[in-house]
């Protein structure tokens, strides 16, 4: 079985998309920003409202990236790119949180992170998210991240199919977040034990690579997408997750580990590029993740869409200019740039070119 995107909306050349990315999408994912970052100026709480600025700040290339996904449906794009923007801005408004925390307590982290399991579900009620920390006044931001998610994907019209699928990735992003930001001396025994319940479904992946899979948003991305199509159906649901999880998510974030090993370092946090034996083994077996993102998606009718994310995914990541300023890094980015295709250094330049705009 195959799923497509209607109407032949789905962009299938790197010209096209990019064409689209530039006049529809980055102008409006920036606008929405822009709302979004007035709101949480206006945070009373010094500590929210840090974290929530330089959130957006540090991070405005997730929603830009992730928004690529409202190219494929630029009749939705009023739907998606608020909803896109506002369930990663959660994402990383949270993972500053947890990060950067003055709590090390899971069951802040849980309740942190059930706003993005609220936010997926239009039928669930506003919580106090914040009820197991001291920095509590955020004036309302939060809540205003999950009612945007929430009258979004009551918009679409086969979100029904895609929900389940959605809060299954949302609530396994979840785990991540709380294991990873836990103690130190008790986040791999966690992370271990959580892998074991999950090991026998993706007996071929490490338990790291099975985390960094957990922690993309992507998954649910490409869900919102389809789930604009009135026609989707539960099977095509699930042939788009499994298309997605666990090679296209993992790679997404074993690149986004790769880059930031310097920084994790320096703040002492967990990076899942660390559990390796050397760097040829991190370049096998990222490599091996390409290839296997590369044919799951060519279960997926609009499969030349799909592979650009990919090819995306590697020129955006590998041109970061953390790359540059680490010796060993920058060794592995040249060795996964070799050979590449056409399609993968036109999105290079492209990566480095809006990088160049926003400076």
């Amino acid at each position: 079985m195959r799923f497509s995107v209607p109407n032949g909306r789905v962009p299938t050349s790197p010209l096209k998309l990019m064409y689209r990315v530039y006049k529809y999408v980055l102008p409006e994912v920036r606008a929405e920003l822009s709302r979004l970052r007035f709101l949480a100026e206006s945070i009373p709480d010094p500590e929210l409202r840090r974290q929530a600025l330089a959130s957006m700040a540090g991070k405005q290339f997730h929603c830009e990236g992730g928004a690529v996904y409202a190219a494929a449906n630029l009749g939705q794009r009023h739907i998606l790119i608020p909803l896109i923007v506002a369930l990663q801005t959660i994402s990383d408004y949270l993972d500053n949180l947890c990060d950067r925390s003055t709590s090390l307590d899971p069951d802040d982290f849980r309740l942190l992170h059930q706003s993005m399991l609220d936010a997926i579900d239009p039928q669930a009620p506003l919580r106090d998210y914040y009820a197991c920390r001291e920095e509590r006044l955020d004036g309302g931001y939060l809540h205003e991240l999950v009612r945007t998610c929430q009258s979004c994907v009551k918009q679409l019209p086969g979100y029904r199919h895609a929900q389940p699928h959605v809060a299954e990735l949302v609530t396994l992003y979840s785990d991540l977040q709380v294991y990873k930001h836990i103690r130190k001396d008790l986040r791999e025994p966690q992370l271990m034990a959580w892998w074991n319940k999950h090991r026998t479904r993706w007996a071929h992946l490490q338990w790291n690579e099975f985390a960094a899979a957990t922690g993309s948003t992507l998954g649910m991305f490409m869900l919102f997408l389809a789930a604009a199509d009135e026609r989707l159906s539960e099977d095509q649901a699930r042939l788009i997750r499994d298309a997605y999880f666990p090679h296209v998510c993992g790679l997404h974030i074993m690149l986004d580990y790769l880059i930031d090993q310097e920084e994790d370092r320096i703040g002492g946090d967990l990076n899942f590029c660390n559990y390796y034996d050397d760097q040829a083994t991190l370049i096998e077996r990222i490599g091996e993740i390409v290839q296997n993102a590369r044919e799951d998606v060519r279960r997926l009718s609009a499969w030349r869409f799909h592979r650009m994310i990919i090819e995306g995914l590697l020129a955006l990541y590998l041109s970061d200019p953390k790359v540059r300023q680490q010796s060993d890094v920058r060794r592995i980015s040249k060795r996964l740039m070799r050979n590449s295709p056409l399609t993968r250094l036109f999105f290079w330049g492209n990566s480095v070119w809006i990088r160049m705009q926003q400076t």
